[in-house]
């Protein structure tokens, strides 16, 4: 199951809305094949590994990192697919949520008399994928807010000058990260003080630009932002009633209004169903605040600097913060790493509100 992890990741980022999944064929306790789930339309991992094994596959073992889908979608059932090619047993690493399979897929294995062992590394399986099974849930994109701050929490000096706050080690895991998601978003004052490209810059020039999200409520950005000028795909999101032209990439998206401006469950509804299963939040302050205080991060990813910028600088969030300690806005699952002189501390909220019950409008694997 850790090589069907493996296989998994290499197409991490690049599935949605589908999942990223990794299958591995297993013969007399060798491996003869293995295969990934490409893209969204491609056969799934399951089929790629059967295809690679051949007629090797009758009497074998297959593992998957998530449960065999049961349902004719742009792609045949890998049910089927299993059955069809001999496989004596199923290894299966998470349940699949989606209501279109949920259980459906294994069961028709039991049906066949294949045996099927389920929970295999669930918990790292689970954790793979942890933004679609969000998606898939409660029909919105799993959201990453990340942050480069100071020893004193602050994104900026007083002046605004956030160039830079951390250093190349810390920049270029920001790109890896920007390279995964589906989606980037800032406020109109970020993408003013900054000017930001959000891009995802790789060696060898090898990122995948994800789709740029900046929030304007009254529509008056200035047109010669680089968000604006060309370059990967913009999505302008407002609450006005005007219409405004920018350039042949970009579009403008009009959402319901929210406490202080643009509502960012309509938002997040709307970008969900665009196929926008990972967002990644990069500012600013009162960006962060609006998604902290809705309840609707599910990931933090801080990059802290040895660098103090005093009272005055601009904070990660514009919160008011809570009068007791015991109220404060907790991690858990917390992972810290070193990044040349930076720090880095993920993690995800303690007590992560969600809506219960909310499934993705017409989920599938296709």
């Amino acid at each position: 199951m850790r090589l069907a992890l493996e296989e998994a990741g290499r197409a991490l980022g690049r599935t949605s809305p589908n999942p990223a999944v990794g299958a591995v064929v297993v013969r007399d306790g060798r491996v003869i094949a293995r295969g990934h789930h490409a893209r969204a339309g491609r056969a799934h991992a399951e089929v790629v590994a059967l295809r690679a094994a051949g007629a090797r596959a009758g009497g074998a073992d297959l593992y998957t990192t998530l449960e065999p889908c049961d349902h004719q979608g742009r792609t045949p059932p890998c049910s089927v697919a299993i059955l069809e090619a001999g496989i004596r047993r199923v290894f299966v690493g998470s349940r699949d949520p989606n209501p279109l399979v949920d259980g459906r897929g294994i069961a028709r294995l039991r049906r066949a008399g294949v045996e099927v062992v389920e929970g295999v590394l669930a918990s790292a399986c689970d954790a793979f994928n942890e933004a679609w099974l969000v998606y898939i849930r409660e029909g919105r994109p799993f959201v990453t807010l990340k942050a480069a701050v100071t020893l004193d929490g602050r994104l900026a000096t007083r002046s605004g000058d956030s160039r830079w706050v951390t250093g190349e080690a810390a920049r270029a895991w920001v790109h890896r990260l920007r390279d995964r998601v589906d989606a980037i978003l800032v406020g109109s004052g970020t993408a003013r003080a900054d000017d930001p490209s959000l891009t995802a810059r790789l060696p060898g020039g090898r990122g995948r630009d994800p789709l740029r999200v900046v929030l304007s409520t009254a529509l008056d950005l200035p047109a010669d932002l680089a968000l604006l000028r060309g370059g990967p795909p913009t999505l302008v999101v407002h609450t006005s009633r005007r219409t405004r032209a920018f350039g042949p990439a970009v579009e403008t998206l009009r959402v319901k209004r929210g406490p202080g401006g643009v509502s960012l469950p309509d938002l997040l509804d709307r970008l969900a169903g665009r196929g926008v299963v990972h967002l990644l939040v990069e500012g600013g302050a009162r960006v962060h605040a609006s998604f902290l205080r809705a309840g609707l991060v599910d990931r933090m990813a801080v990059l802290v600097a040895p660098k103090l910028a005093g009272s005055d600088g601009v904070p990660l969030a514009a919160l008011r913060g809570p009068e007791r300690m015991a109220d404060a806005i907790a991690l858990e699952g917390v992972h810290v790493e070193q990044l040349g002189p930076d720090v880095l501390v993920t993690g995800r909220l303690a007590a992560p509100p969600s809506t219960p019950g909310r499934v993705a409008k017409n989920p599938r694997r296709s």
